[in-house]
């Protein structure tokens, strides 16, 4: 049995296409369905149901994947071995983030990383979208609520803050609450809420029953500039928001408390790139936990 065949099979089987699966690898769509054919015969068994529509796997396939997978992770161990008898870390991570902690934090940090190991290329996605490890869609990706199920390991990044802020010229024109049920009668910042990938970023709902938005913004970035544009009061990172002379903090002691996790495929546990570029990551946030504190509560 051939590795490459092997390898082709789970980008196929990752993909759900032969051409998506090619594109990966660089190769061409009629060697990836030649080697996955071979494979098919090797193993006397047909892995995939293939259609215009993509590839979907046969039951031998889906019983066949978990020992492809295990011959991955051995292959990636060794890789990982051999690659470690190297002083240069080479390779690319993919990053998956938050769109706040991808853009604000993580994207002028990263950059020291990469001066500092010129042969590892990382790559940030901070979209606000969920990524299949299994799938190799991303190498880490950034939470913030710690994964159940799959073959996946995930630790603590940080935790951090979100309270209430309003720009001073807002605040002027239209006064400060005094309390959370003086909420309704200002303007309020809010989400697109049927655009959130998780329950958990439903942070209003922790301030007051209803939060009747009338402006609503799908990232957090984009929150953070109408507030500070003076739209309204609305619930912000505390590490975006509170060092800026545009935005205002309201009602300080009320504070709603998150996590960042940081989650990882079990098989890619010993990549030297992946495991640098995780250690770097808990070095900065421990470095700059302050940052993520409530320090205004």
């Amino acid at each position: 049995m051939n590795w490459d065949d092997i390898r082709i099979f789970l980008s196929v089987a990752r993909s759900g296409q032969i051409l998506g699966a090619a594109r990966r690898l660089g190769l061409n769509h009629a060697t990836v369905a030649r080697r996955l054919t071979a494979l098919e015969e090797a193993l006397d068994t047909r892995l995939f149901e293939r259609s215009t529509n993509g590839c979907d796997l046969t039951e031998a396939g889906h019983s066949f994947l978990p020992h492809a997978e295990r011959m991955e992770s051995e292959m990636l161990s060794a890789q990982a071995s051999l690659g470690a008898q190297s002083a240069d870390v080479t390779g690319t991570v993919r990053i998956g983030a938050p769109d706040g902690f991808g853009v604000a934090y993580l994207a002028p940090r990263l950059a020291e990383l990469a001066r500092q190991h010129p042969g590892l290329t990382l790559q940030l996605v901070p979209v606000p979208r969920s990524f299949s490890l299994s799938r190799r869609e991303a190498d880490l990706v950034i939470t913030i609520e710690r994964p159940e199920h799959g073959r996946l390991v995930a630790a603590k990044l940080t935790d951090y803050a979100l309270g209430l802020y309003a720009s001073p010229d807002y605040l002027a024109q239209r006064g400060t609450p005094t309390g959370l049920s003086d909420l309704p009668a200002h303007d309020l910042v809010g989400s697109v809420e049927d655009l959130a990938y998780t329950p958990a970023l439903n942070y209003f709902a922790d301030f007051t029953r209803t939060w009747p938005a009338r402006f609503e913004v799908a990232s957090a970035l984009g929150q953070v500039e109408a507030v500070a544009a003076g739209a309204g009061i609305g619930v912000l990172h505390g590490f975006l928001a509170k060092n800026r002379s545009d935005l205002r903090r309201v009602l300080p002691e009320i504070a709603v408390h998150r996590a960042y996790w940081i989650v990882q495929h079990e098989s890619t546990r010993a990549l030297r790139p992946i495991a640098l570029v995780l250690q770097f990551l808990r070095e900065i946030l421990a470095r700059d936990r302050a940052m993520f504190a409530d320090r205004e509560a």
